[in-house]
């Protein structure tokens, strides 16, 4: 039976990472694109979009083919919640992509990722996800910018046909895929760790009470005394591989009962 791949992002349904994402995994089922209509970068897991909004039909070409796709002013979670509940009301799709993402998303940032947000989003359904990102430089955050996607194209195939062949395991949701930017299909890949620390950090050049949150900016900060052996940041960071980090959308502490009892 043919398999069935929603793809979605938070760039927006114009952007070339997208584009990429189709490429990549055109062949290996029906494929389904649910995207935002606008930017939606940082949005989390925010279900935030007008009651008024609705699937809009996009004309999306890849490989001299017309894909199903459609845009949803809204944010990537949101998206995908209404494109299940509107396409896929009768049985789920096999798998969901988030991506390709201008940037990587790594550490305790990835709660911000709207990403990260879209496929979670999809977990929550039951649906395996892969949320994937290409290492990139800042100022292709909110806007397009020529990057080199053959790299996270071949990634994201790779395991894409993994999880459409395979089952995973217990407590993991979703595959978070981040792809250095020189990567290319000899680069080796690693199983990580989210970080706790941050990898980007916002500050403000003369803070005062008269600073705007606009007037914030982003620079990449971590400590590297406490930086984790098999972190997503290290091995992107400083490894120059790919950092596969499986994710479960518990976000249970995994200690014991009583470790916490006995200070409570």
């Amino acid at each position: 039976m043919q398999k069935t791949i929603l793809i979605t992002n938070d760039d927006g349904i114009n952007s070339p990472g997208i584009k990429a994402a189709v490429e990549a995994v055109s062949d290996l089922g029906r494929v389904v694109v649910v995207a935002p209509a606008e930017q939606q970068t940082s949005a989390g897991r925010s279900l935030k979009g007008s009651k008024e909004e609705k699937l809009i039909p996009f004309e999306f070409e890849v490989n001299n083919k017309t894909v199903e796709a459609y845009s949803c002013n809204s944010t990537p979670a949101l998206a995908v919640c209404h494109g299940i509940n509107v396409l896929f009301s009768e049985k789920l799709p096999d798998l969901v992509i988030s991506g390709i993402n201008y940037g990587e998303n790594l550490g305790s940032n990835i709660t911000i990722s709207g990403t990260v947000g879209a496929a979670l989003e999809a977990a929550s359904y039951g649906i395996p996800a892969i949320a994937a990102s290409l290492q990139t430089e800042m100022e292709f955050h909110h806007k397009y910018g020529e990057v080199n996607w053959e790299g996270a194209k071949h990634f994201l195939r790779k395991f894409c046909e993994a999880l459409l062949k395979n089952k995973l395991p217990a407590d993991v949701d979703i595959l978070k895929i981040d792809v250095p930017a020189e990567a290319d299909e000899s680069t080796e890949w690693k199983i990580t760790k989210v970080s706790k620390q941050p990898y980007f950090v916002a500050y403000q050049d003369e803070p005062s009470l008269s600073s705007t949150i606009g007037d914030a900016k982003l620079k990449i900060e971590f400590n590297d005394n406490v930086l984790e052996e098999d972190s997503d940041i290290r091995t992107i960071f400083y490894d120059k591989k790919v950092s596969v980090c499986p994710v479960s959308i518990d976000m249970s502490s995994r200690i014991k009962e009583k470790e916490l009892s006995g200070i409570l």
